[in-house]
């Protein structure tokens, strides 16, 4: 049976929050944005696709958020699904997203401590959240993934890079604190050979990646990621809402400014059989 579909912007993580105040991704999300990763739908499907979820596969997804991703995968048919998201409100958000099924389940838990057994998975999947986590944190959820990984399984993610790979130290954390400012969430994003020794030194081989604009609040990924009508509603909602119009207009001034330096990048790295 589908499950019931809220539309209560009530709901939302954050909603008592005063919108200059509130986190990026959740303000969005409150004036009708349900895409919020960096590379949009795009880049999601093309993670899915190179991890080839079937019907033999346990997943485990870190931060669901609004569901879109976990909605995604079940129509890819796993045997099971748990979904791990540390905020109570978004737990429950998600879970009136899926069905109802003993196989599938929305829990709160923290990505680095999801209390989940040994060897439980065989995907593992996490987008736009090790980018919001300190370098060590960011560590500690991709060992979490591979403690929950059995031999040869996958753990997906899709994330913000900074490009070129050779950008010096000085100008990222210029991008971080830019980001940071707008968006109220602590922003450390990494070039991509950064990226892949975080999962090489937990133990994962780099198996797959690709890359996608930071294309976020672009009309034209709105219309890809949110469709006609989705977009025509965030569209509406700002001009109704001059708190959060400041805001967005605030984070995409900061987007556009950087945007030869910010990409969406996605990695599959796999567990080793022995």
């Amino acid at each position: 049976m589908a499950a019931k579909r809220s539309t209560q912007s009530t709901d939302l993580p954050g909603s008592e929050l005063d919108p200059a105040k509130m986190p990026g991704h959740w303000l969005l999300a409150r004036l009708g944005k349900r895409v919020l990763r960096p590379g949009g739908l795009g880049l999601t499907r093309a993670l899915l696709d190179s991890l080839a979820i079937g019907p033999d596969d346990d997943v485990v997804e870190f931060a669901p958020g609004l569901g879109v991703t976990a909605r995604m995968i079940l129509e890819r048919k796993p045997r099971r699904y748990v979904g791990v998201e540390r905020d109570a409100k978004a737990m429950q958000w998600t879970a009136r997203q899926l069905p109802r099924s003993p196989n599938v389940s929305v829990i709160v838990g923290a990505a680095d401590q999801t209390n989940q057994p040994d060897g439980s998975a065989s995907v593992v999947i996490g987008e736009a959240m090790l980018s919001m986590h300190t370098q060590e944190r960011k560590r500690l959820i991709a060992a979490e993934a591979f403690r929950l990984l059995r031999p040869g399984g996958r753990y997906g993610i899709h994330e913000l890079a900074v490009v070129p790979d050779d950008m010096p130290a000085d100008q990222k954390q210029e991008i971080d604190g830019m980001l940071s400012s707008v968006i109220h969430v602590g922003t450390r994003s990494l070039p991509e050979h950064e990226w892949r020794a975080l999962l090489e030194g937990v133990g994962f081989r780099v198996v797959a990646s690709g890359y996608a604009p930071m294309h976020l609040l672009r009309p034209r990924r709105l219309v890809q990621d949110e469709g006609v009508f989705g977009a025509l509603r965030l569209a509406k909602n700002l001009l109704l809402d001059g708190a959060a119009r400041r805001r967005v207009v605030a984070m995409r001034r900061v987007f556009e400014h950087y945007r030869n330096n910010l990409s969406a990048i996605f990695l599959i790295a796999q567990k080793g059989l022995d």
